[in-house]
C-alpha cells in the first residue's frame, strides 16, 4: 500500500504522488486578513497546475447569519449552524463535507494544502480534514514558493505560470464524514480549565497583540490569562519551511516548561494562524493537542470572560 502523508509534504514528493497517479487533490488556501479578496486574485494569477481554490471566508468559515430585530441569528437548517465562535467560524462538519463533494474530493484521496503566505492559512484546511475524519492530507513544506523552486507546474495569468495545459475538471464526489482525529474545544471549556493544572493555553498571535499593546482586529485587547505566548512565524525557518523535529522539540519543552503537552489548547485571534502552533508541535513528536477555533475574537465578545495584559 502506498504511502499517505499525514503532515508535511515536500515538492519533491508531491511532484512523485502526481507522476504516480496517485488519487490525489491540491488545495490552495492563499488568502489576506486585511484585503480578503487578495487570495483568489493571487490565485488567479498563480498557482499549482491543477489546484483547488479553498477560501476562507467562503469556503473554511461559516455564512453569519443575519440578526433578526432582537439582535439574535436566525439559523435555518441545524446543518447551518457554526460548529464555534470569532470572526472566522468553523462551518459544520455536515457543510464543510458538502463542500469537499462539491470539488470532487474523496476519501481515498490524499490531500495536498498550501499558501504563499507562510504556512498562516493552509493549517486550517489541514485541521478541518482532520476534524472531518481525514489522516491523509499534508502542508506543502515551504508553500507555492518551494513548489516554484522545485520547478513545479503552475497555472494562471502572471507571466511566471508553466503550464498551459486546460485545468481538470472536478466532478461530484460522496465524501463521507468519519470520526473527528483532532479536538475541538470551545469557550466553556476553555474557561473551565482557567487556573488549574492541566490546561495550558498557547496564543499564537504576535507578541505585541498577545501584551494588548495594539489590536487592530478585535475590540478589546489583551490575552486569556495564563496563556503562554507562541507566534506562528517562529515554527519556520529562514528558507520559508518548517524547522526541524529537534529543534522544534526543544523550543516546544522550553515554552511549556514542565506544563503536560496533553493539555495544550491551541488559539490566536480566530482560530487560523494557531494551526502552525498545533501541526508544529505533532512535527516535533508530541500528541495532538485541541484547537479553540472561536479564539480571541470569540473569548473577547463576553465581557464577564476574564482578561489579561502585559
Amino acid at each position: 500500500m502506498a504511502p499517505s502523508y499525514p503532515l508535511l509534504i515536500s515538492a519533491a514528493e508531491l511532484q512523485a504522488l502526481r507522476d504516480a497517479r496517485r488519487p490525489l487533490m491540491v488545495f490552495d488556501c492563499s488568502f489576506d486578513l486585511m484585503h480578503p479578496d487578495r487570495g483568489a486574485e493571487q490565485y488567479a494569477a498563480l498557482h499549482i497546475a491543477g489546484a483547488v481554490f479553498a477560501d476562507l471566508d467562503r469556503h473554511l468559515s461559516a455564512k453569519h447569519g443575519l440578526p433578526d430585530a432582537h439582535g439574535h441569528v436566525q439559523i435555518a437548517h441545524e446543518a447551518d449552524r457554526p460548529a464555534s465562535g470569532g470572526r472566522h467560524p468553523l462551518p459544520s462538519r455536515e457543510n464543510f463535507a458538502a463542500w469537499l463533494c462539491s470539488v470532487g474530493f474523496a476519501n481515498d484521496m490524499q490531500a495536498v494544502v498550501y499558501d504563499r503566505n507562510g504556512a498562516n492559512y493552509c493549517g486550517r484546511l489541514w485541521w478541518m480534514l482532520k476534524w472531518a475524519g481525514h489522516d491523509a492530507v499534508a502542508v506543502l513544506d515551504g508553500g507555492l514558493q518551494a513548489w516554484q523552486a522545485a520547478g513545479g507546474a503552475t497555472r494562471g495569468s502572471a507571466p511566471e505560470a508553466t503550464d498551459h495545459e486546460t485545468e481538470p475538471t472536478h466532478f461530484q464526489s460522496n465524501f463521507e464524514l468519519r470520526p473527528p482525529l483532532r479536538r475541538l474545544v470551545g469557550s466553556a471549556d476553555v474557561q473551565a480549565g482557567l487556573g488549574g493544572t492541566v490546561q495550558t493555553v498557547v496564543d499564537a498571535r504576535a507578541p505585541t497583540r498577545f501584551r494588548g499593546e495594539v489590536e487592530p482586529l478585535d475590540p478589546v485587547a489583551g490575552h486569556i490569562p495564563g496563556a503562554l505566548n507562541r507566534p506562528f512565524a517562529d515554527n519556520l525557518g529562514p528558507d520559508g519551511r518548517f524547522k526541524s523535529a529537534d529543534a522544534l522539540r526543544a523550543e516546544f519543552d522550553a515554552l511549556l516548561a514542565g506544563r503536560d503537552p496533553a493539555g495544550v489548547v491551541h488559539q490566536c485571534g480566530s482560530g487560523v494562524s494557531a494551526v502552525p502552533n498545533l501541526l508544529a508541535m505533532e512535527i516535533a513528536g508530541f500528541p495532538p493537542a485541541a484547537l479553540y477555533a472561536g479564539s480571541w475574537s470569540d473569548w473577547c465578545s463576553d465581557p464577564t470572560r476574564p482578561v489579561a495584559k502585559g
